[in-house]
């Protein structure tokens, strides 16, 4: 069949709904392939005809219906020639052509496929977002740079998973907007218009480098994992040069250090002790946790609470972790250093606060040369619960701040879901009471999944702003 060619131009990017109503046109006017020119944002008629009118629906198989959407993003600029290809010799009769992976044009489209999979994949992986608060409004934007135009299609991603948030992501092609209710796709953004680092970011790389095992430091794994052109974006890699760096040396000192078993104690020893023991003082008890043997095994020495007696509110955690049993001091490891930070976010003083844990020792299990935090039981909660109370006597703050499941139990004998109990409480032990709140422990935070991470972080930060508002009218 011969005749004139036809100029088919659209719009740049993955112009879904603009290449499936040409095909359809085209279909109906039976233009086949060879005498169709197609072009990206271009509106010349170099070929002497306009673009084909709109018309009714087109019916194909299902695997061609569903490969058309993740080809069109591809920034092969053959894309849509190569697709309209495929439509029509299905449409010819080769109704099972996708069944045929070794024919050449099938081949190639499926390559293109798993190019836009693999690019998916990466956005959602590797996308980081930052927070910045304007007239007293939270906005949450990220900076990506994608192989192909897969903005649109990655999108509802985001959407579904921080619905509750407003978010922009930039990208050099072009931004996508979330308010809450709406989608919007905007111009292409610039990686200058996002807001300096959050302290989140900084939670997120002090995780990162405590975790990283010097050991398994295998450079090009890292790489195909976790491809360079993203790093710069992420902010736990800005860590890594220093941390490969030392990594022969932290390999080195792993080895040279000699295996340790932890001890196993009897808790019924300690439990006596306290209660022939009557403290009439924070000092005083302080000097009883420490002479006390572990009621937890592997502890090396108790962790003690921080702050001044007579504080507005006091923080309850759950035990003392790696960092906090080597440095004796309660929140100082990635988890305390987020929480450090979300309280300054939300306008709480941490040095006019007490911090301190429900256990005062930190329980664990050697796995080689690392220290895996273990959960106390109920029955190990229960015996730390003497010390908390006579603790939390001699402090008196107005507000208690219950740091996940543990403190919960601690400060109440019970277990209370947090997921329904989370806000202000009113915890009542014995002859103490106290105004109480209950939130996550910011460890929780740390080990959520790359896309929750940003929505919880804001939500905990909300709980603090909450504690400090509740602080504020107790102490007035």
């Amino acid at each position: 069949m011969t005749g004139p060619t036809r100029a088919i131009a659209l719009a740049p990017g993955a112009d879904l709904a603009g290449f499936r109503a040409a095909v359809r046109a085209l279909v109906a006017e039976g233009v086949p392939p060879e005498r169709v020119a197609w072009s990206v944002g271009a509106t010349s008629d170099l070929f002497g005809s306009a673009p084909p009118a709109e018309t009714g629906p087109l019916r194909l198989p299902r695997a061609v219906a569903d490969l058309v959407p993740m080809v069109v993003p591809h920034r092969d600029p053959e894309r849509y020639a190569l697709l309209f290809q495929l439509i029509w010799r299905v449409r010819a009769g080769e109704r099972h052509l996708m069944a045929v992976p070794s024919d050449p044009l099938v081949h190639r489209l499926n390559l293109m496929r798993k190019a836009i999979g693999r690019d998916l994949h990466k956005m959602h992986a590797f996308l980081r977002f930052r927070r910045s608060e304007e007239a007293g409004v939270e906005r949450f934007t990220a900076w990506f740079e994608p192989d192909h135009h897969i903005l649109e299609a990655a999108a509802p991603f985001f959407v579904a998973r921080f619905r509750s948030l407003t978010w922009s992501i930039l990208t050099p092609d072009a931004s996508a907007h979330w308010d809450g209710a709406a989608l919007r796709l905007g111009p292409p953004g610039r990686r200058e218009d996002l807001p300096p680092g959050d302290g989140f970011e900084a939670g997120w790389r002090d995780y990162y480098e405590s975790t990283f095992n010097p050991a398994r430091t295998n450079l090009k794994a890292m790489r195909a994992e976790m491809p360079k052109k993203y790093w710069r974006n992420m902010p736990e890699t800005l860590a890594i040069p220093a941390l490969v760096r030392g990594a022969e040396a932290g390999t080195r000192a792993m080895i040279e250090r000699s295996p340790s078993v932890p001890a196993r104690r009897d808790p019924a020893r300690a439990v006596a002790a306290m209660a022939d023991q009557d403290p009439a003082s924070l000092d005083e008890l302080n000097a009883i946790i420490r002479r006390s043997e572990p009621l937890v095994p592997g502890a090396t020495q108790a962790v003690l609470g921080e702050g001044p007696v007579g504080a507005t509110i006091a923080f309850v955690g759950e035990q003392p972790g790696d960092q906090e049993d080597r440095k004796g001091r309660p929140f100082v490891g990635p988890a305390g250093q987020l929480l450090s930070r979300a309280m300054q976010e939300a306008g709480i003083d941490r040095g006019a606060s007490y911090l301190t844990n429900a256990v005062k020792h930190f329980k664990f299990e050697e796995r080689g040369k690392r220290r895996i935090h273990q959960k106390p039981t109920a029955g190990e909660v229960s015996h730390y619960r003497w010390w908390l109370d006579r603790e939390l006597e001699f402090v008196a703050p107005r507000l208690v701040v219950a740091l996940g499941a543990t403190a919960v139990l601690a400060l109440t004998g019970k277990a209370v879901p947090i997921t329904r109990a989370r806000g202000p409480f009113q915890f009542e032990r014995h002859h103490n009471r106290f105004a109480g709140f209950i939130t996550v422990h910011p460890s929780y935070l740390l080990r959520l999944p790359d896309e929750a991470k940003a929505e919880a972080y804001g939500a905990f930060v909300g709980d603090l702003r909450r504690v400090a508002e509740l602080g504020r009218e107790l102490a007035g």
